[in-house]
């Protein structure tokens, strides 16, 4: 039988790009519950909303999307996440591409951030997710 091996008491980090939105809704819950789950283990956790991922972070949109029919709302998951302590980031540049104002974003979002603000996550971390 294999050994379970969990976080080593040892601080680990972890950023999550998140780039899937509401075209593939049945990849928009498992960043936020690995995410929450991650964030329960004390990891520093980050998801970082880029391309058609930043749409979740439009108001109204994660609050009608679910992952199945029938199922949780995605922004639920994401207030799971927040509440695990995961920290949004989302992509200002990747906005107008699909017409998002600022003043559009729910309320979950800790930083309107740069490309370059992402590379630097993706540097510093010890794991990194592409949803």
């Amino acid at each position: 039988m294999a050994e379970r091996q969990y976080l080593d008491n040892e601080a680990k980090s972890v950023v999550i790009v998140m780039t899937s939105g509401p075209s593939t809704p049945s990849r928009c819950a498992t960043p936020f519950y690995m995410g929450a789950i991650l964030a329960a283990m004390d990891a520093d956790v980050k998801i970082f909303f880029t391309m058609e991922g930043v749409r979740l972070c439009e108001r109204g949109v994660a609050e009608n999307l679910t992952a199945l029919e029938g199922g949780k709302k995605i922004i639920e998951f994401m207030r799971d996440a927040k509440a695990a302590g995961v920290k949004f980031y989302l992509c200002r540049p990747a906005l107008p591409g699909y017409e998002m104002e600022p003043d559009n974003v729910i309320s979950e979002v800790d930083e309107m951030s740069s490309g370059g603000v992402l590379a630097d996550l993706i540097l510093r971390c010890d794991k990194t997710l592409f949803f």
